[in-house]
């Protein structure tokens, strides 16, 4: 096995278990591994510190499958990691809720690179660094035996795997599939998710909880859900009695399965309206028309996926952030979020703070949002604390 050796002193984040190492802390590399070839990572004594992918095209060179020097990387251990993420996911009793679910969140569930996500009775993947792709048909083996499932689609296609030097793929990986738009269920609501081009893996599984929540600060209120996708707060809205809802998405697809989404749970089509267009424009179109809302939900896609992006992402979730506080009546309520993982929580509230002050309004925090139960967060691993949101009230 090849050797990967630190900068002396570069070993405290592994001691405390974080299962990254950064290009910078590398002081040579014994051997000449595969990319997603094991290495064992050791100190600048010599000392063991972890078993990791290798990643010679990626800024983080390297992630831990483990930390014991006892244990071996292959079929048996990641078999230990699928069994542990599945038994922990029961212990959520999700299924008396939905039957579209996270089974395995990556680094959070000690599979670094792996996520895969439950759709009814077929698996979503995806391999999204050099190791999980190493790996690839062993895990899917797994996760099809583990969950007893009959059929794997596979979705790496995240701009994440371009960093690891992976070309994007997605299709069937296991066995027969039907890609019609399937339809699953959440909290006695439907949804139709495009699997093969939707989304992550075809909806955000992630914002479960806190659509259920808008489903219970919707009543009677008009509502603005912005960046909407395919529905999943809008028919929550709906369903909770919103007076109105006008969903604006950039896509015509996005906006077309909304209204099938809205359609299928039997909500009052006269009670919906759809907008394509930027949402950064709209908003100041709102805003020079005087129009006004009760209840605006903010849920963009990803500005700032590192912190080096941080800056600039700011810029924007202040820009549409201002833009909403002016839309809001007094009373109205802000949901807002980030996904962005160079945003922190702290970051974000600072940047809502700002965009109220800009705006001229003041305003109360309700709640802090994050992602669902299923998308848990290693204490070992922050960085899996990539969903925060707030809910605001205009004052």
């Amino acid at each position: 096995m090849s050797v990967l050796t630190l900068k002396p002193g570069r070993e405290k984040s592994l001691l405390r278990r974080h299962p990254w190492v950064f290009s910078g802390a590398v002081e040579r590399l014994e051997g000449d591994p595969l990319p997603g070839a094991t290495v064992e990572v050791r100190s600048a004594r010599g000392d063991f510190l972890a078993r990791a992918a290798y990643s010679p095209a990626s800024q983080i060179r390297a992630r831990v499958w483990t930390f014991d020097p006892n244990e071996t990387v292959g079929a048996d251990c990641f078999r230990r990691r699928v069994r542990a993420a599945l038994a922990a996911r029961r212990a959520l009793r999700l299924p008396d809720q939905t039957d579209a679910l996270r089974l395995v969140h990556a680094e959070s569930d000690g599979l670094p690179g792996l996520i895969a996500d439950r759709y009814a009775d077929l698996l979503v993947a995806q391999f999204l660094t050099a190791g999980a792709e190493f790996w690839k048909d062993t895990l899917a083996d797994i996760l099809l035996e583990e969950t007893g499932l009959a059929a794997l689609y596979e979705r790496s296609d995240a701009e994440v795997r371009a960093l690891e030097g992976l070309a994007p793929r997605a299709g069937p990986l296991r066995g027969s599939l039907n890609l019609n738009p399937l339809t699953i269920t959440e909290y006695g609501l439907q949804f139709k998710v495009n699997i093969a081009e939707g989304h992550k893996t075809g909806f955000y599984l992630d914002q479960r909880d806190n659509r259920l929540r808008v489903r219970a600060l919707a009543a009677g209120r008009e509502v603005l859900d912005c960046f909407c996708y395919t529905g999943g707060f809008t028919v929550n809205a709906l369903a909770g009695g919103a007076k109105s809802v006008l969903s604006v998405d950039a896509s015509a697809e996005a906006l077309t399965l909304c209204r099938a989404n809205v359609a299928l749970n039997h909500l009052p089509a006269d009670r919906h309206a759809t907008l394509e267009g930027d949402v950064f424009v709209l908003l100041r179109k709102f805003r020079d028309e005087g129009r006004a809302f009760d209840l605006i939900l903010l849920d963009p896609p990803k500005f700032a996926p590192t912190a080096a992006q941080a800056e600039k992402a700011a810029r924007g979730y202040k820009d549409i952030n201002r833009l909403a506080f002016k839309l809001l009546r007094p009373g109205g309520i802000l949901v807002t979020f980030s996904c962005s993982g160079g945003v922190d929580a702290a970051l974000f509230q600072k940047i809502v703070a700002s965009a109220a002050l800009d705006a001229g309004v003041e305003a109360q925090i309700l709640a802090p949002l994050s992602q669902a139960a299923d998308h848990p967060v290693s204490l070992h691993f922050p960085e899996g604390a990539y969903l925060k949101g707030l809910v605001c009230l205009k004052q």
